[in-house]
């Protein structure tokens, strides 16, 4: 008897695990550079960057961060510039520049209301009134912009 009993948790537990809910959360930074970087090798080389390659990377990456911050004095001044500069993860209010520099071209880009909707999921009604661009990036992640700075950050993961 407390063999099948046992049996019977395990069974609803692994179906209860198949069909938990989506990851889904809106936070105020976003994905790294370094976490997208090593997907995409994944992805494309079905390993990990070798120490080479991520050298060459974080190089290239470095120089890249601060030529910007030397065209930008003021974004160079700013309060946030250690999630741009060190912890190289999108923020809530860096620019397109930044996050294109540190995440490179996104999936998919928006400006339609309708898509953008689509793309917060659960918190269109909080970001749809003020977003007026969407950059779609791999694992879930999207940011939204308001003008030229990022207002909102959310991500969406089917399990």
């Amino acid at each position: 008897m407390k063999r099948r009993l046992a049996v019977v948790v395990c069974v609803l537990a692994v179906v209860a695990g198949c069909k938990s809910a989506p990851t889904e959360q809106r936070t105020t930074h976003g994905p790294s550079a370094e976490e997208l970087f090593f997907l995409q090798s994944y992805v494309t080389n079905k390993r990990e960057p070798n120490f080479d390659e991520r050298r060459h990377w974080e190089g290239q990456l470095d120089w890249r961060i601060s030529q910007y911050l030397n065209q930008h004095p003021e974004d160079a001044n700013s309060l946030e510039v250690s999630t741009f500069k060190f912890y190289r993860r999108a923020a809530v209010g860096q620019s397109k520049e930044q996050v294109m520099i540190l995440l490179g071209a996104p999936l998919v880009a928006t400006t339609d209301g309708g898509e953008i909707e689509k793309l917060a999921h659960r918190y269109a009604p909080v970001i749809k009134g003020n977003a007026t661009e969407a950059w779609a990036y791999p694992v879930g992640w999207t940011i939204f912009f308001a003008g030229s700075r990022v207002i909102d950050i959310t991500q969406y993961l089917e399990k």
